[in-house]
């Protein structure tokens, strides 16, 4: 007989039969079904919360809270000076995205850092350049543009 999907078995001893509880005192596991006697979780849908210490104060509430989260972060798209390598004359945001080196939501903040080298002079639109990284772009010929970030002034009225 040909072996296939079809007529794959589990070797001998590698399954077990499900324990049916609940059947009788001589299954061992008659009446209360091995789930001892009353409270919480002897009950049917028993399911403890995440945390939950019996009623205790659980850890994470007894622990002090530290630090804070600034919601008015600006979270820069990193570029390297080695990956612009690969681009000609003008490199934009847009190109950047388009290329994968950056993520579509993040085009808004693109920051170029110093490492690695680059050989063509090109023209380099981003919002923030590191000094090595404009060091090394104007060494090679090009140029850099920086994009000035506009912010939402709320008029008073």
């Amino acid at each position: 007989m040909a072996l296939g999907l079809n007529n794959i078995k589990a070797p001998e001893g590698a399954t077990h039969k499900k324990k049916r509880v609940g059947r009788g005192p001589g299954s061992g596991l008659g009446k209360t079904s091995g789930r001892g006697n009353k409270g919480q979780k002897s009950r049917s849908g028993y399911s403890r919360m995440r945390g939950f210490e019996g009623g205790q104060m659980p850890l994470h509430r007894r622990l002090p809270k530290r630090g804070f989260t600034n919601i008015f972060k600006k979270e820069w798209a990193e570029v390297n000076v080695a990956d612009l390598d690969r681009f000609d004359a003008e490199i934009t945001p847009e190109a950047l995205v388009a290329a994968g080196l950056v993520r579509k939501s993040k085009q808004g903040a693109i920051a170029i850092l110093g490492q690695g080298e680059i050989k063509k002079a090109v023209t380099i639109k981003a919002h923030r350049f590191t000094a090595g990284a404009k060091q090394k772009i104007e060494a090679a010929g090009g140029t850099v543009e920086i994009i000035v970030i506009e912010k939402a002034v709320a008029e008073k009225g």
